[in-house]
């Protein structure tokens, strides 16, 4: 039996078929890094909690990846108060393609969430 590998669309929703893979995608690059920052400062969960004004049951939502309950806005509200600066930027893309892209960067990289 010969296998076969089909190339990635660079989001794994879209590749599964998901109607809003998009969405999904940026909620799920926005969680970890959430996640992250709760990790490098060494929060429990309940911890967590008191910083984000959520219940630890909802951290431990967040941090399992069971984004279902919390939005996009709700995830960038997160990030300031854990003390990050968030930057929306809106710019005139570079090529001629008429569907502009959303990414999320961080100091480290560029992460894109949508075509």
């Amino acid at each position: 039996m010969t296998e076969q590998i089909i190339e990635s669309s660079g989001n794994v929703f879209a590749d599964l078929g998901l109607e809003d893979a998009e969405e999904l995608s940026l909620k799920a690059t926005l969680a970890m890094q959430v996640a992250s920052i709760i990790k490098h400062r060494h929060l429990t969960q309940k911890e967590a909690g008191q910083v984000l004004d959520i219940p630890q049951p909802h951290v431990s939502k967040l941090l399992n990846g069971k984004l279902d309950s919390f939005s996009a806005e709700r995830l960038l509200r997160m990030l300031l108060k854990l003390g990050r600066d968030v930057d929306i930027v809106i710019k005139k893309r570079k090529s001629a393609s008429t569907t502009g892209a959303l990414s999320v960067a961080t100091s480290k990289n560029r992460i894109p969430v949508a075509a």
